[in-house]
């Protein structure tokens, strides 16, 4: 059987549409699955086990163009597909695979598109309160609950395209390696401070690691200024690398400190250790999906009510999510990951004084603090 995804527009979600296809492929003997998403993203799923063959969808968020999209359809149809899988929510991405004249077509309710949609779903944000597991959910029939624990996420490392990325960097493989990603597309409130990124590579450096800066074009004005306040002592890479030499060379760090963006998602996907900072954002909806990852976050350590905020900016202005937790906080987590063996609970949380244990025990993938 031939499969359509049309897949999110997002690399954390790409990440997170992984289950998913893991799933697919354990229910549909032959499957062959097919992803139709933007461009920058398909570096992801080419990494795939699962994926067959990737297809970069040429419509910019907001396009609507019908006889463009009607026309794309038509050479969709051709290659046969028996059903699709439509992840974004949005009318606009149901119309390719219904153009396309496949009959049988599954997604969530949104933006009144339950006509194209023959497999409609009503989704119950409280029974899958995780992204993954509502991308999961839709391998099962509409009638039948999720199947948990969901598997990790896993992608392929390419060791010959690694050694000749490093080369070309001119990176020391040799050394320990802590990455940093200090960039979040989604705006300023979801990045850890700067200076607390700087501050901690200086530690780390005084500890004999070297610090590798990972993110995008639009990142580097963030790690050039952590390279430059570490008096050079960085590597800063932003902007310099493709996502699949990223995907490579994350894949060399004994450790990453990540902002909850997608390049965390992908570095949980390669097997490395992970902490992952929290603020505006909340663990309980996109978590590092990984059994070496550690959630820094201060929501209830400081009580704050305004956490998670979702915002791009700090409505509030005080940003004190992030600008509390501080650089020697990072390190003990990380000192304390490094002492973690593969195979604990997923997730785990820093301590707290009193109450009750943070868990998503029963939720697919337990978060509980220690």
């Amino acid at each position: 059987m031939r499969v359509l995804i049309v897949a999110p527009s997002w690399i954390g979600d790409a990440v997170l549409a992984q289950p998913l296809f893991m799933r697919l492929h354990e229910r549909i003997p032959g499957l062959q699955l097919d992803i139709l998403a933007p461009e920058w993203t398909l570096p992801v799923f080419r990494r795939m086990p699962e994926v067959a063959d990737t297809l970069a969808n040429p419509f910019r968020h907001g396009d609507l163009k019908l006889l463009a999209r009607r026309a794309f359809g038509k050479q969709l149809a051709a290659r046969g597909y028996a059903r699709a899988f439509v992840l974004p929510n949005s009318f606009k991405s149901a119309l390719l695979p219904w153009f396309a004249g496949i009959s049988a077509i599954s997604g969530f309710r949104g933006e009144m598109r339950g006509w194209i949609l023959n497999d409609c779903r009503n989704l119950d944000e409280s029974a899958l309160p995780l992204m993954v597991e509502r991308f999961a959910w839709l391998a099962e029939s509409a009638t039948s609950p999720l199947a948990r624990l969901l598997p990790q996420p896993r992608l392929r490392i390419d060791t010959d395209a690694r050694n000749i990325a490093a080369e070309k960097l001119g990176l020391d493989t040799g050394a320990p390696v802590v990455a940093f990603c200090a960039g979040a597309e989604y705006g300023p409130a979801k990045r850890w401070p700067a200076a607390h990124f700087t501050a901690l590579a200086r530690l780390l450096i005084r500890q004999g690691k070297q610090v590798w800066l990972f993110g995008s074009e639009k990142d580097a004005a963030i790690t050039r200024d952590i390279q430059e306040k570490s008096d050079g002592a960085c590597v800063d890479l932003a902007g310099r690398t493709r996502l699949d030499e990223a995907i490579d060379l994350l894949s060399l760090a004994e450790c990453v400190v990540s902002n909850d963006s997608g390049l965390m998602h992908v570095a949980c996907a390669v097997g490395a250790p992970t902490i992952a900072l929290y603020g505006s954002s909340s663990p309980a909806f996109t978590p590092p999906l990984s059994d070496r990852s550690r959630i820094v976050w201060l929501k209830d350590e400081l009580q704050l009510e305004c956490s998670p905020c979702f915002r791009r900016e700090c409505p509030l202005g005080h940003f004190r999510c992030m600008n509390e937790l501080t650089p020697q906080r990072v390190l003990n987590e990380i000192d304390k990951l490094a002492l973690e063996p593969p195979g604990e609970p997923l997730y785990k949380c820093l301590p707290r004084e009193s109450g009750e244990p943070f868990s998503l025990a029963g939720h697919g993938f337990p978060l509980s603090r220690e």
